[in-house]
């Protein structure tokens, strides 16, 4: 397929049903129209040629009646066989012509042609009937014409306003055709724009019936109706689901957590037994880890959270600056923060400091001694742009895109759980972030965040 032909094709694709109704409307009576137009000439043709031929032959009817009378006698007392007798109307639009013809013909029917002819000096299509007979034993012939200039003309002039006609009925058509199929499909862009879209948010759809006098829009209208309840029902579950996992899990975790420290209290234990206490507290604060940071992206994904809060990335990155400061310094990392820009967008506050905070510690852990981060910023008309950029052990191609799984570790040797990523994946999707990942191995990492405009403030 050529690349135009592509091109249309995906055009048309991407327009909207009631566009592509309308258009392909328009064009099949387009069609039908330019078909109409063309094939025109040819039946008016076929008609008044008919109507011509059937015009000539009365008339021939009528003059061969009175041959044995005076016109004929007129023409036998000249008494020269090459003398022609012809009548001509005044406006030239039909002649007569008889004559007496040089060669036996047998040959008594009629017939037709279209051809030019000259009278007194103007020249004139006509249509002429002949017709050879036989009037004791003199071979004649008879030529009656019909001019065909009025016939152009009248072909041209209907042709002119059959073109003015279809033209005003296609425009009309078109027209009625768009506001009626806007009309047809009104309850589709209601549904979209107030049920499909709140798919993701089952406790704010809009379970009032949409209006519509299509039975297919109502049909889709109450299905979708019952899938949301259904839907809404099995969020509520895992709701309680959640929250039962976090009670009964991290419950026992904290009481085990409090006889450890306080058996860890007892001076009669040995070093070997204090040092088994120690490691089951720190797989204790492992597991309670990896439960609350499940909790948190499952909480996330389910939308139970409020995003209403005014967020300064400058001040949040500033923040965690600060708080890992010590890490920096223990590095000896050239830390630099380069904000141009001092746009605020609309979230959750604590879950945006969580997102940067995962990928800046993550930018520590693999950033080599005396490395360096740089966290810029970047603006266009329509977006708004944070990168965090290490000078690390960097990613293949094939860890880039395991990166936000969860519990993947990209590196074995390094503490963690595999959840960070995901958490930051969540995070960003719950406040339609876009975030992109480049990476080379032994080059360094890149981690862009891109703010849609509709999260921009100013």
């Amino acid at each position: 397929m050529k690349p135009s032909e592509m091109w249309a094709t995906a055009s048309i694709c991407n327009m909207r049903i009631k566009h592509q109704l309308t258009i392909f409307n328009a064009l099949t009576r387009f069609l039908i129209i330019l078909v109409i137009w063309l094939s025109l000439p040819i039946l008016i043709e076929k008609v008044v040629y008919k109507r011509i031929d059937k015009t000539l032959l009365e008339k021939k009817e009528k003059f061969t009646e009175h041959l044995d009378k005076q016109e004929i006698n007129d023409f036998l007392n000249r008494n020269d066989a090459t003398e022609t007798y012809s009548s001509f109307s005044t406006l030239h639009n039909e002649f007569l012509q008889l004559y007496q013809a040089k060669k036996t013909t047998k040959k008594t029917d009629s017939f037709f042609k279209n051809e030019p002819r000259i009278i007194e000096g103007e020249q004139s299509d006509y249509r002429v009937l002949y017709y050879d007979f036989v009037y004791e034993n003199t071979n004649y012939k008879l030529e009656i014409g019909s001019s065909l200039s009025e016939i152009k003309d009248l072909t041209f002039a209907i042709r002119v306003f059959i073109l003015i006609v279809l033209s005003i009925v296609i425009v009309f058509t078109f027209l009625v055709d768009a506001f009626f199929i806007e009309y047809l499909v009104k309850p589709f862009h209601q549904i979209v724009n107030q049920k499909i879209r709140h798919v993701n948010e089952p406790e704010k759809f809009n379970y009032t019936p949409i209006k519509s006098h299509s039975t297919d829009f109502q049909e889709l209208d109450e299905v979708l109706n019952q899938m949301m309840k259904r839907i809404q029902e099995l969020f509520s579950i895992e709701k309680q689901f959640i929250a039962n996992v976090s009670h009964e899990l991290l419950s026992p975790i904290a009481m085990l957590k409090n006889r450890f420290e306080n058996l860890i209290q007892n001076e009669s234990l040995d070093e070997e037994a204090v040092n088994k206490i120690v490691s089951s507290l720190r797989t204790l604060d492992l597991l309670k880890k990896i439960i609350n940071n499940l909790l948190l992206i499952s909480r996330i994904e389910n939308n139970q959270y409020i995003t209403d809060e005014a967020i300064d990335c400058k001040n949040v990155l500033n923040d965690i600056k600060e708080e890992l400061q010590d890490r920096i310094e223990e590095k000896e990392i050239d830390f630099q923060i380069h904000l141009t820009e001092n746009y605020q967008f609309t979230g959750n506050k604590t879950l945006i400091h969580i997102m940067f905070y995962n990928v800046i510690t993550n930018a520590i852990k693999f950033t080599e001694q005396g490395g360096r981060i740089t966290v810029a910023d970047a603006k266009t008309q329509s977006q708004y742009a944070v990168t965090v950029t290490d000078d690390g052990c960097g990613m293949a191609q094939e860890q880039i895109d395991e990166i936000f799984n969860r519990f993947t570790r990209l590196n074995v040797h390094k503490e963690g759980q595999g959840l960070g990523l995901a958490i930051v994946k969540s995070i960003a999707d719950f406040h339609h972030i876009d975030i992109t990942v480049t990476s080379a191995l032994q080059k360094g990492s890149t981690f862009e965040f891109v703010f849609q405009t509709g999260k921009l403030r100013n």
